[in-house]
C-alpha cells in the first residue's frame, strides 16, 4: 500500500470516529469547517487552471451549505432561522456564479461570510 493512499485512509477513519462520537453542535462546526476548505481548495484548482476539480470542490462546498440550510426550523427559528435560510441562499448562488466566472473575489466573499457565521456558532456553548 503506497504511502498516501495509507495516509488518506486514516483520515477517512479519523474523521468517521470524529462524527460518530460527535455532539449536534460539534457536527455543524465540522460542516462549516468543511466546507471552509473545500472553497480554499476551489481556489487553489482555479489558480492551476484545474477546471473539473474546482467545479467538483465548488459543487461539494454548495451540498455543504445545503446541509446547513436544511435543518433550520423556521417555526422555532423564527426571524434567525429565516435570515440564515436567506444568507445560505445567497451564499450558494455566489458560490455558483465563482464557478461559472471562475472569481476567486466571490469564493472570498462566501467565506468570509460563513467565517462569520462560524465564529457566532463557535461562541455558542456545545
Amino acid at each position: 500500500m503506497n504511502a498516501m493512499l495509507a495516509m488518506k485512509q486514516y483520515q477517512r477513519v479519523s474523521v468517521q470516529s470524529e462524527v460518530f462520537e460527535a455532539s449536534p453542535h460539534r457536527l455543524i462546526q465540522m460542516l462549516m469547517e468543511g466546507c471552509l476548505e473545500r472553497i480554499a481548495q476551489a481556489r487553489g484548482a482555479i489558480g492551476r487552471n484545474l477546471q473539473a476539480e474546482k467545479g467538483e470542490l465548488i459543487g461539494k462546498a454548495i451540498s455543504i451549505i445545503g446541509g446547513l440550510r436544511e435543518p433550520l426550523d423556521h417555526q422555532v427559528g423564527g426571524e434567525l432561522a429565516q435570515n440564515l435560510d436567506s444568507l445560505y441562499d445567497y451564499m450558494i448562488n455566489r458560490l455558483l456564479e465563482a464557478n461559472r466566472a471562475n472569481d476567486m473575489a466571490l469564493l472570498d466573499e462566501v467565506s468570509g461570510l460563513l467565517r462569520e457565521v462560524k465564529s457566532g456558532w463557535d461562541g455558542i456553548a456545545a
